[in-house]
């Protein structure tokens, strides 16, 4: 299930304004979850600082595997060609991890960057994990902006959402658009292509939720959400079906059995709220969750009591305990622990 995003930090606002002001500074640092806004915002950038054209004289790329400081510092000197800027992105350089020869350089050349160049780093596949105590943070502070591309709150995203479907020329409405959310979590860029299949699929010009269960491929806290509910509901059949379905997907037997581990602790927590009258968003707050994925798992709450949902979690935690040390057959483990859960 979706995950809400990081609170802001105000960093993407700051960066928004630059754009819209059009006074690009010349050093960035890009990272966060959201691939999708990573890629969008550095195109916008890119669009606003080298004309048509121009792109191989004066976007340069360098792969942070193998880069120094002295390759960065002498693409960075390259003069831009019929240009006002030069565009040099450095991607997966780890800036704290470097030596202290190569944190002195680029520190250095930080506090003197030429006027014509934009210099940013872009962390893809290796996390930003900034030391603040270093002067290299300070440097960074003070000469550039670092950019966090977070999660994007269940608002933003829905609207998001209804756009994408309404330039595919198709409509939404944001209980579906959040039944999306559900279904696949909250990164644009997997929500990307599953909209475009449903946008392709529907047969009418409104998208039903028919349109979207035929054709969207859900992650695994989905399924594992739907296989629970049904046993909430008592639908036991339903329930097999889904358990296919959940050992089709083929995913580690350890990643299904934390999936099903988290998901009983998060009904328990709901039921327990429900016994002492709170809400969902005190399960939203608790777990850190979209408001709702939460208003979902209270409502599954509301059809099990504690008992059940102690039993579950033991039961749970037995079949992965005996997983782990004897190592039997993954399938007929979780097989047995639905029905056990269904018939008791």
């Amino acid at each position: 299930m979706a995950k809400p995003k990081q609170k802001n930090d105000g960093s993407l606002d700051q960066f928004k304004a630059d754009l819209k002001n059009k006074t690009p500074r010349r050093l960035y640092v890009f990272h966060g979850e959201e691939v999708y806004l990573r890629q969008y915002y550095l195109g916008r950038l890119r669009e606003q600082l080298i004309p048509d054209g121009m792109e191989a004289f004066n976007d340069k790329l360098l792969e942070g595997k193998e880069v120094t400081a002295r390759d960065i510092i002498a693409t960075a000197d390259c003069f831009p060609m019929m240009s006002e800027h030069t565009l040099v992105v450095v991607r997966d350089y780890d800036l704290f991890k470097a030596n202290e020869a190569e944190r002195n350089a680029l520190m250095d050349y930080f506090a003197d960057l030429p006027e014509y160049l934009c210099l940013v780093f872009l962390y893809d596949l290796i996390p930003y994990k900034p030391d603040a105590r270093t002067k290299l943070a300070s440097a960074i502070k003070e000469h550039g902006l670092v950019v966090d591309f977070p999660r994007q709150e269940q608002e933003h995203l829905v609207d998001w959402i209804v756009r994408r479907f309404k330039a595919a020329g198709k409509s939404v409405d944001s209980e579906l658009a959040k039944h999306l959310i559900f279904l696949c979590g909250d990164l644009m860029q997997g929500l990307i292509p599953e909209i475009g299949k449903i946008a392709a699929y529907a047969q009418g010009a409104r998208v039903t939720k028919a349109d979207m269960d035929a054709v969207v491929t859900p992650q695994l806290d989905a399924v594992v959400f739907q296989l629970t509910d049904a046993l909430g509901a008592k639908q036991y059949d339903k329930a097999l079906g889904i358990l296919a379905d959940l050992l089709h997907m083929q995913e580690p037997v350890q990643v299904m059995m934390a999936a099903l581990g988290k998901y009983f602790r998060q009904l328990y927590a709901a039921r327990v709220a429900l016994e002492e009258r709170r809400s969902a968003d005190d399960v939203a707050a608790l777990w850190k969750m979209h408001p709702y994925v939460a208003s979902k798992l209270m409502a599954a709450a509301r059809r099990v009591d504690l008992p059940w949902c102690r039993r579950a979690l033991r039961r749970v935690s037995e079949t992965d305990a005996a997983l782990k040390t004897t190592g039997g057959d993954a399938d007929q483990a979780l097989t047995q622990l639905v029905l056990d859960l269904a018939y008791g």
